[in-house]
Formats: C-alpha cells, structure tokens, sequence
C-alpha cells in the first residue's frame, strides 16, 4: 500500500471461482489493491476457496444473489477499513435481492461498488435495468445532499458514446448501446458525476474494457467500454491515474483501476 495515493480496482470477474482458476490469486498478489470491488461474483462465500474467500491482509465482505445461485453478485476487498458497509440497501427487494450493490463508508468517501443489469438480449429487462440505475443514482445523490464525496464503480453495462465500443452501428439495437439506456447514462452525468476515465483520456479509442468470448475478438480488440470509476467533482483534483488493464486475463471484463492522492 503506498503511504500518499490510494488505488482502487473495479473487475467484473465473471464467476469468481472460474477466475480463481485462472489466476486470480496471482493477480491480486501482485497488484496488491488497496480497495478491490468485484462484479458478477456468481458464488456464495462459502462456494469459494478460503484463499480467494478471506485473502490474508483484507477486510472482505460478499453480497451473493439471495434468490438464485450462480448468478450476480458483488463483492469488497479491503486494506482500508470500512467506517460501515450496507448491502443493497435501495429499499426495494427486487433490487437488492440480486446482490447487485454494496456500499462503503470510507469516512472521505462513499464507495458504491455496483453491477448493474443486462438489459437481455430480447430486451425484456430493460425497464429493470433503468429502474435499478435510477434508483441507485437517487441513493447516492441521498449522500451528496448530505455533504459526501461518491465514487460509483463498476459494470455499468452501458457504452455511452460511439467512441466507447468498437462496432456501433451494428449494435444500436442491442441492449448497452440501446438509445434509452445512454440517454440515461447521459442524465446521470448531468448530475455532476464525471466519468474519469474520459475526462483523462478524452477522444481516445480502443480503450475497452469488455470482449466477447469469440475466437478473435479480444486479440483484435472487438470491444465495449462498459466498466467504470464515476466520482463527484470535489474529489477530481486528487485524482492521479485512471488506468485500464486489458492484459489482464482471467474474465472477459479486464479490471479497471482508479489512483486517489489520500487526503
């Protein structure tokens, strides 16, 4: 842990236990988070090797799908100790019942560590997806009113610009790139929230952070930019970096990384 910056990770390992076999724990061993949120776990606690499911030098908490297994799920791996963690938390259960949010209250932050819903590919879950996101947005605008700074990570699931995936014409259609849901993503940003990544890297191309599983795609970097650290302005001018890591194996989301000076 280095004594003047914090480095936060956000990674959609798609199903945990299949990452674990892939090299997770050489990952984590030598990227060494300091903050570490997980999407898609895919695994209650006790499903994952007690390596992968307390790793020594971390505060870890798990918020698994309560109504069906192998699916969803979120997950916090900590060196810095949490003031308070919420698991869900948005006061609705067909929101929170698929461990889709955990919250943590850092004391200079509020980190909302969130995997947001696929819209299907019948579409069929696309109101859902919107109302979820809206309402996660309302909960942390709650925090804002209250004087907090928010940082939201995570698989947002949604390509804002056309600049943000490879292929968009073909996939205007498709849930992630559906008019709807960038609109929303569009608002959200309204709000003040910055999507840091761009601020940083703005117009730059290829920087994507999911590939299909195809033969090819990620190798010719067939991708979607669809994972991200969204913080509120006060907490811009103590940004140093944020990095993707699309070398990075084991899930067909590549872990993102946000670096903080500490206050």
């Amino acid at each position: 842990m280095s004594g003047e910056t914090i480095r936060l990770f956000s990674w959609n390992v798609n199903g945990l236990r299949a990452c674990v076999r892939k090299g997770f724990l050489d990952w984590l061993a030598d990227a060494e988070p300091d903050i570490l949120s997980l999407n898609e776990v895919r695994a209650f606690p006790e499903q994952l090797p007690a390596e992968a499911r307390e790793p020594e030098g971390y505060h870890v908490f798990w918020n698994p799908a309560k109504t069906k297994k192998g699916y969803s799920g979120t997950g916090l791996l900590t060196r810095i100790p949490p003031a308070s963690v919420t698991f869900g938390g948005l006061g609705d259960p067909a929101f929170d019942d698929e461990g889709r949010l955990i919250i943590a209250d850092f004391d200079d932050f509020v980190l909302y560590t969130v995997y947001f819903p696929n819209g299907g590919a019948d579409l069929s879950r696309v109101p859902y997806k919107l109302a979820f996101s809206e309402a996660v947005l309302q909960h942390a605008e709650g925090q804002r009113s209250q004087g907090r700074s928010v940082i939201i990570c995570g698989d947002i699931n949604i390509a804002h610009e056309e600049i943000d995936l490879a292929n968009p014409k073909a996939n205007e259609k498709n849930t992630g790139f559906l008019p709807e849901e960038r609109a929303w993503l569009s608002r959200f940003l309204a709000h003040g929230y910055l999507d840091i990544f761009r601020e940083l890297h703005p117009g730059e191309p290829g920087c994507y952070t999911w590939w299909s599983n195809r033969r090819g795609v990620r190798e010719r970097n067939i991708g979607w930019r669809i994972d991200g650290f969204y913080i509120t302005p006060d907490l811009a001018e103590r940004v140093v970096a944020a990095r993707h890591h699309p070398q990075v194996m084991g899930s067909d989301h590549c872990p993102i990384e946000l670096e903080l000076r500490r206050k």
